[in-house]
């Protein structure tokens, strides 16, 4: 658990948090919860439609019929067997207000990890508009990267938060997550995508070890 300026997250494995301001309870991509992470959400924003960021299982555990969710086109499907009290698509670029939250879709892809290297498939293609979030918690503006490289639209984010993955095979190494961090320049970054499918501590201890003496505060959190 980790707090800044009253604003409370929660790292609940793999790439899901929680974040807590006040009554609001925001869950970012919940997977594998435990039975202590659940609480019910009044936001839910999802990256992508794979198995390990929309999870059907996970969000019935936290989505009532007053939960909004934000999610891309693909994620829809899954969720008509969720029921959450509004559902609202959103692609890279555009922004919405729920709650008292703003929340800005950006772009998440691949540049370099291969599902077939010889024929240049990634696994998050550009073309597939999956996602990840600024939100605007309070005064905290945090940035959740979702799956994603080192893209060129990260040095157009400005945040005090940076949710950024560092495992490798689907997403940024710890170094490339390093340099997309000294790009975005937040004040907290916490390393997240390992423990569970792919990665470990060793990953965001190497993203923390890159950081030292960047002026950039790197947060490791226990998994919840």
């Amino acid at each position: 658990m980790f707090t800044y300026d009253n604003v409370t997250f929660h790292w609940l494995g793999h790439d899901g948090f929680r974040i807590e301001a006040g009554p609001l309870v925001i869950y970012i991509d919940p997977f594998k919860l435990s039975p202590a992470a659940v609480k019910p959400a009044s936001l839910v924003l999802l990256t992508h439609e794979h198995f390990d960021h929309c999870s059907v299982e996970d969000l019935r555990k936290v989505v009532t019929p007053t939960t909004t969710v934000i999610c891309p086109q693909e994620c829809l499907s899954a969720l008509s067997k969720v029921r959450p009290g509004d559902v609202i698509p959103v692609r890279p670029g555009e922004k919405r207000s729920v709650a008292g939250i703003t929340v800005s879709a950006v772009s998440a892809y691949n540049v370099n990890k291969y599902r077939d290297p010889a024929t240049k498939q990634v696994f998050h293609p550009k073309v597939d508009e999956k996602v990840g979030y600024v939100l605007d918690v309070g005064s905290v503006r945090v940035y959740h990267a979702g799956d994603t490289d080192n893209i060129p639209e990260m040095a157009r984010i400005s945040c005090d938060i940076a949710l950024l993955p560092v495992s490798g095979t689907y997403v940024m190494t710890a170094e490339e997550a390093a340099d997309a961090a000294r790009a975005i320049k937040p004040k907290v970054a916490i390393p997240m995508h390992y423990g569970s499918i792919v990665g470990d501590d060793s990953n965001a201890k190497t993203f923390e070890r890159l950081l030292a003496g960047s002026g950039i505060r790197v947060e490791i959190l226990k998994k919840e």
